[in-house]
């Protein structure tokens, strides 16, 4: 029937060349490609606040790859179908969208085949598909421990079929560590959001759970022991995948026509002028400390370098306790919030957003993320989660981090998790009408705007010029530089630990445990590290432009409120929308 559907839609444009036709068989398209993230995949519908499908616990193995690959190729087919010249510039957008990751998936599937050599994709379905269910209240919890325990009742399945679709020689190491650490984190959230939430139940619907968890617990322990006992010893895969894969990835993550080499060359020339800057900025702040010091007129690197360094120190000294960053956190974001009013920076929102501790599946990767409620989801809170230290952290380790994760560095990381970045802008970007759109948002353009508000807020004079806080947000925005130069420079010029590590601590004046923790994120990921340099390098252009074309009738509030209107698409595109230019093509 579905494959039958998907023919009919593609005759039924083919036959007319009239484009109010054209429109409506493509939004009828795209209303069947959401409904059918069901089929695909039952706990990212979930988490897009699809919740048909949340008895159910995906199928992967052979069988659901196969059907998965059929279904998107019926959509590859009808999209190619469509005469896109007849579509409304917005479809037009979201028609390349739909293309672009049609594609991407199919690429995925049979290409790079991470389902094959990483355990982190699996650990992520199953605590996702528990924490999707009882993170947010969108439903009465009795109906939402409904499907958890049923979906608990399918985790041996499930884990089972991800046994047999691992390659336990194709496996990295590191994946295979971080999949041990992280795979414990299932039970985590069992014990702290499923069990306390049980009370609500009759004792039979009690018992019937309780069941399920047991079931569920022998079959993750079960999975503990494969990956220490079964994958670990065995995991001797390259964490690297090489030119030919990372340039395709890359050009799929980014959806822009900078190429590799492009970002590269731009990056390592950001990284001179941004250490140039950092070092005027320290002239400064050395100033205050030493009044009679003079500096030399044309100092070496070696010298930049000391004062840069002496003038972190005096940032480091402001430290926050150990187990005190999410409430410093808190106070932070209600500032910045306070700021974005005050100079009428851009439209604030007021969707629900609560600061968290990260849940324990999904440690060992980054330090904060921005949780958003899935687009179908409405006025349900967005999470701003933050990792806490390990257990286990030696406290030079632990002074170490704190010396990163400053004051005000958690001033700057809650402006690009926060306000104006993820929070508001995703807040703001899922007004934007089209479902589709808002479920294929862009890395680029989110990350992008992430530091994007990191550099606007200090421009604008957040904390009241501070120069402190501008030689941490520049130290920051080195870092995106350096992860630009360090994704590709590891997975495809082999990078050693050495060079990154010196790369990032002496060039980037990241401390030991940030830089460390980076080097780990880098042979996790590929193409991820990009996403910051280069959508913000593309929102500075788009900036520029519309700066010179309104003119004197350019205000922060009219170009961001604009920005944010088009939901997240690639950059590319919200300039195209902006300046009636052409919707750009797959390959341009």
């Amino acid at each position: 029937m579905k494959r039958l559907f998907l023919s009919l839609l593609i005759m039924s444009w083919t036959s007319t060349g009239l484009a109010a036709t054209a429109d409506e068989a493509f939004e009828n398209l795209a209303e069947e490609y959401i409904s059918d993230l069901g089929n695909l995949s039952p706990v990212y519908a979930t988490l897009l606040g699809d919740h048909s499908a949340d008895d159910r616990l995906d199928n992967v193995d052979d069988d659901a790859r196969a059907e998965t690959r059929i279904l998107l190729n019926d959509y590859l087919a009808a999209l190619k179908g469509i005469d896109r010249e007849q579509l409304s510039r917005a479809n037009q957008v979201d028609a390349e969208l739909l293309l672009h990751e049609v594609e991407s998936s199919l690429w995925s599937l049979d290409v790079l085949r991470e389902w094959s050599w990483n355990p982190l994709y699996y650990v992520s379905i199953a605590g996702s598909s528990i924490y999707g269910l009882m993170a947010r209240d969108f439903a009465p919890v009795e109906s939402r421990l409904a499907s958890v325990t049923s979906r608990l009742e399918q985790l041996p399945r499930f884990l089972a079929q991800a046994r047999a679709s691992i390659d336990l020689a194709r496996v990295p190491k590191i994946h295979a560590e971080t999949a041990v650490q992280q795979n414990q984190g299932l039970n985590s959230i069992i014990d702290s959001m499923v069990i306390p939430a049980m009370d609500v139940l009759s004792a039979e619907r009690q018992q019937t759970l309780n069941a399920a968890i047991e079931i569920a617990k022998d079959a993750i322990a079960e999975q503990q022991t494969w990956l220490e006992e079964t994958l670990l010893p065995q995991a001797n895969g390259d964490f690297r995948i090489g030119a030919e894969l990372y340039d395709v990835k890359l050009a799929f993550a980014l959806n822009s026509p900078m190429s590799r080499r492009e970002i590269t060359a731009r990056a390592e020339q950001e990284y001179e002028a941004v250490r140039n800057a950092m070092y005027e900025v320290a002239k400064t702040v050395y100033k205050q400390r030493h009044p009679v010091t003079s500096f030399p007129d044309n100092p070496n690197e070696a010298y930049k370098q000391a004062i840069i360094r002496a003038a972190l120190e005096e940032a480091y000294k402001k430290l926050p306790p150990r187990d005190g960053i999410v409430d410093i956190a808190k106070q932070y974001l209600q500032q910045a919030i306070d700021f974005v009013v005050e100079h009428n920076i851009v439209t604030m929102p007021d969707d629900p957003v609560e600061i968290i501790v990260m849940p324990e599946f999904q440690r060992g990767v980054t330090v904060a993320y921005l949780d958003p409620p899935g687009p179908l989801d409405k006025g349900q809170s967005a999470f701003y989660a933050v990792a806490p230290l390990p257990d286990d952290w030696t406290e030079e380790q632990v002074e170490s981090f704190l010396r990163e994760y400053n004051l005000l560095s958690i001033q700057d990381l809650t402006i690009h998790e926060g306000v104006p970045g993820h929070y508001l802008q995703l807040a703001l970007s899922n007004r934007y009408p089209s479902t589709l759109r808002s479920v294929l948002w862009s890395g680029p353009f989110v990350e992008g705007w992430g530091v994007y508000a990191e550099q606007m807020m200090i421009a604008e004079g957040y904390m009241n010029d501070d120069p402190l806080m501008k030689l941490i947000n520049l130290k920051w925005y080195l870092r995106a530089i350096t992860n630009a130069i360090i994704d590709s420079a590891i997975h495809v010029d082999g990078m050693t630990r050495d060079a990154a590590m010196k790369l990032m601590v002496e060039g980037g004046f990241q401390e030991e445990r940030e830089a460390a923790g980076k080097w780990v994120r880098a042979q996790l990921s590929s193409a991820q590290l990009s996403t910051y340099f280069v959508g913000y390098q593309e929102h500075l252009e788009l900036r520029a432009a519309m700066e010179e074309r309104w003119g004197d009738e350019f205000t922060l509030r009219r170009y961001h409120d604009q920005v944010l209107s088009y939901g997240s698409p690639p950059v590319r595109f919200v300039r195209a929308l902006m300046l009636d230019e052409p919707i750009p093509r797959r390959g341009e």
